[in-house]
């Protein structure tokens, strides 16, 4: 059974919290972003700084493979409602990529998501 999402009381619609598309939480005043390159993939982290292409992200995740979202825009917006299909690999502590070309800032919702996506290794 789905849960809903909506509730009816006294004539007043409440939602659920779960289903609030906030935005992530900041660390160090970053915000949580998927990050696209052109030629080095995607990421999740905290984009600490960009000049043009060029950035560096903090806590960064390699988005390698993904599939329950459509795009990495929906990704960003809802999460995966696939994790156990992800394949995200392990958390790099600095990362500088010199090939941005999209910055999409993540809700408290997919940021969740994409951080309990198991770590995928070989």
């Amino acid at each position: 059974m789905s849960k809903p999402k909506t509730i009816m009381i006294d004539d007043i619609e409440y939602v659920r919290k779960d289903s609030i598309q906030e935005k992530a939480v900041n660390v160090e005043g970053l915000k949580y972003c998927l990050i696209r390159c052109s030629r080095s993939g995607v990421f999740a982290g905290y984009l600490k700084s960009r000049v043009k292409q060029e950035g560096v992200i903090l806590s960064a995740r390699r988005i390698w493979y993904w599939t329950g979202a459509a795009s990495i825009s929906q990704l960003a917006v809802e999460g995966t409602s696939s994790p156990d299909s992800c394949k995200f690999p392990c958390i790099v502590d600095i990362l500088e990529v010199t090939d941005i070309l999209e910055v999409i800032p993540c809700t408290i919702i997919a940021q969740r998501s994409i951080e309990e996506v198991s770590i995928w290794k070989q």
